[in-house]
């Protein structure tokens, strides 16, 4: 199997999890928490080094995770006794974007010429919301090449508004 193709059923079990608790942003932001650190240099050291025992392995994480949901933590240990804790990384953005889909929501990587404000942010996302048709969660990036205009990346799909 390919990575992405496992990594996109783990999400579905996370979400699966995190819908049962009720707790699909919280397990969102969690994920990402943990894939962090657990990709840390010194932490991936151990836990992909052959002289330590799995056992150990998970429980350490689990011992690092005791403050989470013991469900979120069973994950996370089952995840590693597979072998696929290289994949966490992976499997958060999959899980994102499976939240995504059930709340109704895409994220946009906006590019603008200059940075702008609050408001004009504010503006550009609720346009971006009404023309879609959902909710738009976007980044924002500059680029002093556009002499003025917008550029919005949504997936694949560019829609360049921009004068250069």
């Amino acid at each position: 199997m390919r990575d992405i193709t496992i990594a996109r059923n783990y999400a579905e079990t996370l979400a699966a999890l995190a819908g049962h608790n009720d707790a699909l942003e919280q397990w969102g932001e969690r994920i990402d928490i943990t894939a962090a650190a657990l990709s840390t240099p010194s932490i991936e050291a151990v836990l992909m080094s052959p002289r330590v025992p799995r056992d150990r392995k998970i429980a350490l994480v689990t011992e690092a995770l005791r403050d989470y949901p013991r469900p979120f933590s069973l994950f996370v240990a089952a995840v590693i006794r597979r072998g696929r804790t290289m994949l966490l990384g992976m499997i958060a953005d999959e899980y994102h974007a499976l939240v995504d889909v059930t709340m109704n929501r895409v994220r946009a990587g906006v590019t603008v010429a200059r940075d702008i404000d609050a408001l004009a942010r504010q503006v550009i996302v609720e346009r971006l919301s009404k023309s879609i048709g959902k909710n738009v969660i976007a980044g924002f990036t500059t680029d002093p090449a556009l002499l003025g205009g917008v550029v919005v990346r949504i997936g694949d799909r560019i829609y360049d508004g921009s004068v250069r």
